[in-house]
This record gives C-alpha cells, structure tokens and sequence, in this order.
C-alpha cells in the first residue's frame, strides 16, 4: 500500500544522511535514485547514475533501476519515493519533474544544496498537480 496523502513519510536519519551525501558528491550533476522500503518508512538508499550528466535533469542507468528493483524485491521491500538533488534549485519540483511525472503512488524526494544548509522536501505529483508531503525523520 502506498503512503495516503497527508500521511507522513517517515525516513531514518542514516537515509536522510547518505541522500544528502550522494548529493554532495555529485555537484555540479543531479543525483538521483531510489528510496526503498515499506509502506511509510523508507529503510534504504538505492543510489543510481545520473545518465543525463546534467545538473538541471537526471535519468536512472536502466541497468542499475533493474537491479535496485530486484534487490528491493529481495528484501521485501518497494521503492517508496524517488530521489534526486537540485544543485542550485530550490527543493520544490521543477516543470520537468512535474511533466515526468508518471507514477501517482511514487513520492518524490528534492535535496537541495542552493543554501548552506541542505533542504530535503518531499512531494506527490498526480495528474501534474504538486502537493508536498510532510516527511519525518526517525532513527536508525
């Protein structure tokens, strides 16, 4: 089952940590990936190459979504939201991410490293309607 709107997604802090991180790493490029888990809490980070080598859009190695997938499967786990970095953007989604935005059950994850501090906001984009979703971080 998907995460309802307006439930909280909750995502432990080492998630929270290692996104924020990839997202470092990859600057000036978009970092993207997956969040897996179960239906509110995000466990783990599935981290995939930005194809695109853009720092304004990203596109997953289809290679590398295919063994996320499985390995998520694996672990009785699904890809609770999407994740990707906006090196010099705001954390809200882009008109890009607005029209690829395909899937209504996926929750989108924006890191953002335009101010000092990094800003993680979530999001569920449906029918090219944006609303944010409030996003808890746990431990663990």
């Amino acid at each position: 089952m998907a995460t309802r709107k307006g439930e909280s997604m909750e995502m432990c802090k080492s998630v929270y940590e290692k996104i924020i991180e990839h997202a470092r790493r990859e600057m000036p490029l978009e970092a993207c990936g997956y969040l897996g888990g179960n239906e509110r809490t995000v466990l783990e980070v599935y981290s995939l190459t930005n194809i695109d080598k853009s720092g304004e859009h990203f596109s997953f190695d289809p290679k590398e979504q295919f063994e996320a997938v499985l390995a998520m499967r694996k672990k009785k786990q699904r890809a609770v939201a999407v994740y990707h970095s906006h090196p010099e953007t705001p954390a809200r989604p882009s008109q890009e991410d607005i029209r690829l935005a395909f899937d209504p059950e996926i929750i989108h994850v924006i890191v953002s490293l335009a101010a000092a501090e990094p800003e993680v906001r979530a999001f569920r984009i449906v029918k090219k309607e944006v609303a944010e979703e409030p996003l808890g971080i746990i431990d663990g």
